[in-house]
């Protein structure tokens, strides 16, 4: 099991610049874990290793690497609303084992799972903050973060995203991110989902139903408003029985081109236009970009671990009640992380939100 701990929990995931249906991985640091390491002892020798690749939050102050000033971009226009359901990738309502298991793909969150992420507590965000800060927390949370355009849609700043349905990273990162949005808006509807079985088989939440047995494809839009922000999301779809895949830049600009939506047109624009895109998950929080995961946080080691990945042996529902009532490592690890975007955005509002204020997060937007 050790072998497979260390190719699979510390790899970083790049785009293909020649060939859009493989990523290409890369070890972040050791690749000598004896097999049998106890999944405990692998947890706390991955958040020590993995400080070499992620910033920690001792670093925050200097974790923007460069000072380039951009123009923002205006557009105005409807964001993409998805479809509910697609017909050629229903939800599988058929219990499988984990590792292999489809169970409830696509299906939406229900009121209660919903309430979970638009309703989660600020006290838990304060503090994760605080944790943050006093340098407390399990795993090392933060990433480096550049400079980006503006994108105005409606007159609203923009959360980007850009990532991949098979991306074990961006299938922990987006419970981070659904957090961190939540603070300005609101999910009308999520929708469970994988990470492909051939990478981990993570539970995670796809912002749109996703076309998982599509051979290639993109998944444009979410049901997120706001009053303070716009989000503009897109997936790459491909086999979910498969590995990750995922799309050039290029093939997403076409995309979005053929979708005649100012919005991801410009979006994806600004994404080429940077050209510092190294895989998935990519992200733009106003005017930051973080161009990786801002966390490996993958569930809280435990003897009833069944995977190589403790989130891998947990169902939707029980990552829902770790975030619901953080008690654990995990979840404060996950408000943590939502922090870390909360930040970003705030720094980037003309006309902050509330949340921005809040104790211990003004000091973490300050030193965005």
């Amino acid at each position: 099991m050790g072998s497979d701990l260390a190719t699979i929990g510390l790899r970083r995931y790049r785009a293909s610049s020649g060939n859009p249906d493989m990523g290409r991985l890369r070890l972040v640091a050791y690749a000598s874990l004896v097999v049998g390491v106890a999944s405990i002892l692998f947890v706390a020798v991955l958040a020590a290793q993995l400080n070499t690749f992620y910033h920690q939050n001792q670093s925050q102050s200097s974790s923007t690497t460069t000072t380039t000033s951009y123009q923002s971009t205006s557009v105005s226009g409807s964001l993409i609303t998805p479809p509910l359901s697609l017909p050629d990738a229903p939800q599988i309502t058929a219990e499988q084992a984990f590792g292999s298991r489809l169970t409830n793909i696509n299906a939406p969150l229900n009121a209660t799972e919903l309430a979970v992420i638009n309703n989660a507590s600020q006290s838990y965000f304060v503090t994760a903050a605080q944790m943050y800060l006093n340098k407390s927390l399990a795993i090392p949370i933060g990433a480096p973060v550049s400079a980006s355009p503006l994108l105005l849609v409606n007159g609203k700043p923009s959360v980007m995203y850009l990532g991949a349905i098979s991306c074990v990273y961006c299938g922990e990162n987006r419970w981070a991110m659904a957090l961190a949005l939540s603070q300005f808006g609101s999910f009308q509807q999520l929708f469970k989902g994988y990470s492909a079985l051939g990478d981990q088989d993570v539970p995670t939440i796809y912002w749109a139903p996703a076309h998982y047995n599509a051979t290639q494809g993109v998944e444009f839009g979410n049901f997120y408003t706001s009053k303070y922000i716009n989000f503009i999301s897109m997936d790459y779809a491909s086999p979910i029985t498969a590995g990750f895949q995922v799309g050039t830049l290029t093939y997403f600009q076409q995309e979005a081109v053929a979708t005649m939506n100012p919005a991801y047109e410009a979006a994806t624009g600004i994404f080429i236009k940077l050209n510092n895109f190294a895989g998935t998950p990519y992200t733009i929080w106003g005017k930051f970009t973080v161009t990786q995961a801002d966390a490996a946080n993958f569930g809280d080691a435990s003897s009833s671990a069944t995977t190589t990945l403790p989130i891998s042996s947990l169902t939707h529902g029980q990552v829902l009640g770790l975030l619901a009532s953080p008690h654990t490592p995990f979840g404060w690890n996950e408000y943590a992380a939502a922090d870390f975007y909360i930040s970003l955005i705030c720094a980037s509002m003309a006309s902050p939100a509330p949340v921005c204020s809040l104790p211990s997060i003004s000091t973490m937007v300050s030193q965005a």
